[in-house]
């Protein structure tokens, strides 16, 4: 068996910047930190922190007067910071940039008179927080045949903004077809999908040509997982998403297979390690790393943490 590595994977800097966000939270402050919603769609992640002291809430209601509440990566909407407010919680938010940025330009249009088509999945988070900024302005679809059935005409006033995690295929699908339908719409100057979505889709698309399977880890709820592993089948090569090695079965596998190996945006390295180990001592697998393309990205903690922020010093 050859395990190929598919470079990059796994921690982006928006994950990066936001576990990071929640450790110096714990370390300043104590347990429990609040946290709203997960703080990145990973299971490993999440147990870990469990483990340490956060605690996750759906609801800003739930969390007592006065706590430390952290506003995951993907964003919250401004309901949701206005409530945080009345119960005088000592909010961190650890929204990552990029999600910030399309929520920015959200704003932009919605005070232009815009309606807002949002290319994305229905009840993801970052949906949810996105749609939150300007809820009057914005129409959700993920697919072309969504964009036949939009009610707009030439008088009305479009703009798309996309989910930053989305397929890089898919979401052009839907922008070609909204543009074809409606060439007066507008978009951002740059594509919203983030940096690593992009280049994590790249290096499956190239390296998957070669292989017999592609082994995605990453947990059901992440979305740019999802896509890894969709990509990968799409080119006709099977495909897992998995959380940790003990998810493998040996049923896929010959013992003389080309393996590719990659991570979502919010896996550790460490479950992709332990899918390696697992495979070598079994198969006696040659282990590659392919890097397709090198990132330099980083994000710093959010200012509430930084020195002379409201949030870093301990209560």
């Amino acid at each position: 068996m050859r395990i190929v590595l598919a470079g990059p994977r796994g921690f982006c800097a928006g994950v990066n910047m936001a576990i990071e966000t929640l450790e110096t939270a714990i370390r300043i402050h104590g347990t429990p930190v609040y946290v709203f919603h997960e703080i990145v769609h990973n299971k490993h992640v999440v147990d870990r922190f469990v483990r340490e002291g956060a605690v996750f809430v759906d609801r800003v209601e739930d969390v007592p007067e006065g706590s430390v509440l952290l506003f995951s990566a993907h964003g919250v909407a401004p309901e949701v910071r206005r409530v945080a407010a009345e119960r005088r919680l000592l909010a961190i938010d650890a929204t990552c940039p990029l999600v910030t940025k399309v929520h920015l330009e959200a704003i932009k249009y919605a005070k232009g008179g815009y309606r807002i088509v949002l290319i994305g999945h229905e009840g993801h988070d970052e949906v949810i927080g996105t749609m939150g900024q300007a809820p009057d302005a914005f129409t959700l679809v993920d697919s072309p045949e969504e964009v036949d059935a939009l009610p707009f005409g030439p008088a009305d006033r479009l703009a798309y903004l996309t989910q930053t995690t989305l397929s890089v295929d898919d979401a052009s699908r839907v922008i070609k077809r909204l543009k074809e339908r409606f060439p007066h719409i507008v978009g951002p100057p740059k594509d919203d999908i983030c940096y690593a979505t992009q280049n994590r889709q790249e290096a499956v698309r190239i390296l998957a040509d070669d292989a017999d399977r592609v082994i995605v880890l990453g947990s059901q709820n992440s979305s740019n997982s999802q896509r890894l592993a969709e990509l990968a089948c799409e080119r006709g090569i099977p495909a897992n998403l998995i959380d940790g090695a003990s998810e493998i079965d040996p049923a896929w596998f010959r013992g003389d297979e080309t393996v590719v190996i990659t991570a979502g945006a919010s896996a550790p390295e460490s479950v992709v390690q332990d899918c390696v180990r697992w495979l070598v001592d079994r198969y006696a697998a040659t282990v590659e790393e392919r890097t397709i393309r090198e990132e330099d990205v980083y994000f710093p903690l959010p200012k509430e943490l930084r020195p002379g922020g409201a949030a870093a010093t301990a209560r």
